[in-house]
């Protein structure tokens, strides 16, 4: 029902609690209580004028782990407005991405790129290159949930790779 899904040290059983706990309350927050933050800022920086429409988030939380010192759960989410694109970066910790709305077109290094739709997930290992993100469809927004486990002072959670090809 997932989708795909790869799991490293059981770090998916949280990424899917915190999906299943976030997609239920979203319609719930209102952009004044997230904290909106564009983490993808520097990414998108990356794209020159008249490129495709950049990627935005908005975080939802951030919060220390008690069993795991120094490490946080960070919940975004990232929307894609038509042809929307996140150009190459990695991120410093693992990510659990789980597609809310629409369908999102990702490609990890070493990958393939894959056609993602609502209720499908993927998991990057920390430091991988994720190649693309993207919106394929010129006419409708999409959505997904990121939730990150990475350290916990919930600082960039974005690296560009602006070099990678």
């Amino acid at each position: 029902m997932f989708g795909r899904i790869a799991t490293a040290n059981g770090l998916v059983v949280l990424g899917f609690a915190a999906a299943a706990l976030a997609t239920v309350s979203l319609s719930a927050i209102k952009p004044a209580e997230t904290g909106a933050h564009d983490h993808h800022a520097m990414a998108a920086a990356t794209n020159a004028a008249g490129a495709r429409p950049a990627s935005t988030t908005r975080r939802l939380s951030c919060q220390p782990l008690a069993d795991i010192p120094g490490k946080a759960v960070t919940t975004v989410v990232v929307t894609y407005p038509p042809n929307g694109y996140t150009p190459a970066h990695r991120h410093p910790g693992t990510v659990t991405a789980f597609v809310l709305k629409g369908t999102i077109r990702s490609q990890l290094s070493g990958g393939e790129p894959v056609l993602y739709k609502p209720g499908e997930t993927w998991f990057e290992p920390p430091g991988t290159v994720h190649v693309f993100a993207e919106n394929p469809s010129a006419t409708e927004t999409a959505e997904l949930l990121a939730v990150f486990v990475a350290d916990e002072n919930c600082g960039p959670l974005v690296i560009p790779e602006p070099d990678f090809h």
